[in-house]
């Protein structure tokens, strides 16, 4: 049976990919994003198959009322794609407050105002499956994005226990933590701080790694993306890359040897 999306952010890059993918094999999809003229296309070729929808995820009135319009177009809601978001790009020291509240009202609270939106449509159904679009920088973490691994990490931790929380209910949740791509993520969608010139050294060491990172195919991913949604058992946590599987095995390596090298000072501290 075919299914039914609503996805964020879909104008563009993982977003639009995913959009198409779900409407190229017969799925019906309400397409959210700022601006839908993108998304005229879509429309032209798929019909009423696709319904664009105006949002702006950190509106939590705007969220309640795409849900209920998706909602009476198509009668159900079997998959909830929360890809809205965007990179904030600074040293810690060098994001104003402004810009830090801005990326966690879009990347945390834009997720969990529709979550919140659809978790009781979800509910009476019975079923669905949330997809929280994270990153490897959900689980790990590099200098100069700070905020943005902020929000994802905020992300995850809710979304772990939401999942708990909402398994009796046959609602599943996913966690997507996608490595780099070939979107605009870092380009013409991403923030930038005002840079402090003391951290320059740290910024030409990050352009060299990334001039040298081979980024993966968006197409790819909403292919894989397809699996996990058809799986009936989904991954609550899945990597969409080969870069962060091997980062990730690495890193969780080095953390279990930290914990277990200090496990006496751990240990010691709940007292006698």
């Amino acid at each position: 049976m075919s299914k039914i999306w609503f996805i964020t952010g879909a104008s563009r890059g993982f977003g639009r990919d995913f959009t198409e993918a779900a409407l190229s094999r017969g799925d019906r999809v309400a397409a959210t994003a700022r601006n839908t003229e993108a998304l005229k296309d879509l429309v032209d070729v798929h019909g009423d198959a696709v319904l664009p929808l105006t949002l702006d995820v950190t509106d939590r009135q705007a969220v309640q009322e795409a849900v209920t319009a998706a909602h009476e177009r198509f009668g159900r809601l079997d998959v909830v794609v929360n890809n809205a978001g965007y990179g904030l790009f600074g040293m810690v020291e060098e994001v104003s407050e402004q810009q830090a509240r801005a990326q966690m009202d879009t990347n945390f609270f834009g997720a969990l105002n529709v979550t919140q939106a659809v978790l009781p449509i979800l509910r009476r159904q019975g079923s669905g499956h949330i997809v929280q679009i994270s990153s490897m920088g959900g689980v790990l973490a590099f200098p100069s994005l700070g905020l943005y691994h902020a929000s994802k990490w905020a992300l995850e931790g809710l979304s772990e226990s939401l999942a708990q929380e909402v398994a009796a209910f046959g609602i599943k949740v996913t966690l997507v933590e996608p490595g780099g791509f070939g979107t605009d993520w870092g380009g013409a969608s991403a923030a930038h701080a005002a840079p402090i010139d003391v951290y320059q050294p740290v910024r030409d060491a990050l352009a060299a790694m990334a001039a040298q990172t081979k980024l993966g195919d968006p197409k790819a991913a909403a292919a894989a993306l397809l699996k996990v949604v058809d799986a009936e058992q989904p991954p609550l946590r899945v990597l969409f890359g080969a870069a962060p599987t091997r980062m990730v095995k690495n890193l969780y390596a080095e953390r279990l040897q930290t914990w277990a090298d200090w496990e006496q000072v751990s240990v010691a501290a709940d007292g006698d």
